[in-house]
């Protein structure tokens, strides 16, 4: 998954609402000093509800919620209002949507992107960049997956800190078929939740994982019935936000100093998508997906393995 058009690449420092306007299309509501306990905040993608350090955001982005350049810009805009809230310390991420929790890329969009010579980039690209830097914040990030997540729906969530699924779970990286990678940090982020040989059978044949396989590969981190997956989302966050905060920024700091940095990773993962992109080869895979049905409720609730089949077809 990658953002349309040839955004300029950015680091994940840098990573702001502001410089996410200034590259792709969108809007999001302007940063607060911080939310306010209680105030329910709300924008066209992101509802917020803030109580005792956490808050709680439901991604409502009909008809699908695809992982789109208004989706990120909207993130990038909660991201700056909740890090300068200092009263915040744990995202939990849930979905409006009854079958995704964030569908993938727009592929339609990915199409529209010229083909043709690339230039190296120097940075991630803009999805990439804010991915990681919401992975790296000083907030504790958890995500409620109560449906599907694949592409850059997968990717967002394998950048946050905590991911529990109920059994109806499926996790996918279908860009491969698509004859592309996963541009938004999959490439890169996956060999350390899933190890080297899962990730890589994951991301080269396109599968989906249903819940109990996504959690003994360590995608997941628990499985609930659906009824119960929100309550224990809701309790460790809620002992995570009793803990001071100091402690909370410093564990998440050596945590990933201890596993080392990303950056050299993600800027060889956004070259490749774009030189994938460059010389066009996943017109024609892109194309069939559409025509069978992807990006369409119908089809990847109920035939995605079909779909990616067909993608691969001569």
């Amino acid at each position: 998954m990658l953002l349309t058009g040839r955004s300029a690449p950015l680091s994940p420092a840098g990573v702001t609402a502001g410089v996410i306007a200034g590259v792709i299309a969108g809007s999001f509501v302007d940063s607060a000093a911080g939310l306010g306990q209680g105030a329910p905040v709300t924008d066209e993608i992101l509802r917020v509800q803030v109580h005792d350090g956490i808050a709680a955001v439901v991604i409502d982005h009909p008809p699908s919620n695809l992982v789109d350049a208004a989706f990120i810009t909207g993130l990038a805009g909660l991201l700056e209002r909740c890090e300068a809230d200092a009263d915040l310390k744990v995202l939990v991420f849930s979905s409006a949507d009854p079958d995704f929790f964030l569908m993938h890329g727009d592929v339609e969009g990915i199409l529209a992107i010229p083909t043709g010579a690339y230039t190296p980039a120097r940075a991630p690209n803009a999805a990439a960049a804010l991915f990681e830097r919401l992975h790296r914040s000083r907030l504790v990030s958890i995500g409620v997956i109560d449906g599907a997540a694949r592409g850059g729906g997968a990717e967002f969530l394998s950048a946050l800190d905590l991911r529990y699924g109920s059994t109806r779970t499926v996790l996918g990286q279908p860009e491969v078929p698509m004859g592309i990678l996963p541009g938004a940090g999959g490439t890169s982020r996956l060999p350390r939740l899933l190890g080297r040989s899962k990730a890589l059978e994951v991301i080269l044949t396109g599968r989906d994982l249903g819940a109990e396989e996504a959690l003994a590969a360590g995608w997941l981190d628990a499985v609930c019935e659906p009824p119960r997956v929100r309550g224990h989302a809701d309790r460790v966050a809620a002992r995570i936000a009793a803990m001071p905060a100091g402690s909370i920024e410093q564990v998440k700091r050596v945590v990933d100093i201890s596993l080392g940095s990303l950056d050299e990773a993600l800027v060889a993962e956004t070259d490749a998508f774009g030189l994938l992109v460059g010389a066009g080869a996943h017109v024609a895979p892109m194309r069939r997906f559409l025509a069978e049905g992807g990006q369409t409720r119908v089809g990847e609730t109920t035939r995605m393995a079909a779909i990616v089949d067909a993608m691969l077809a001569p």
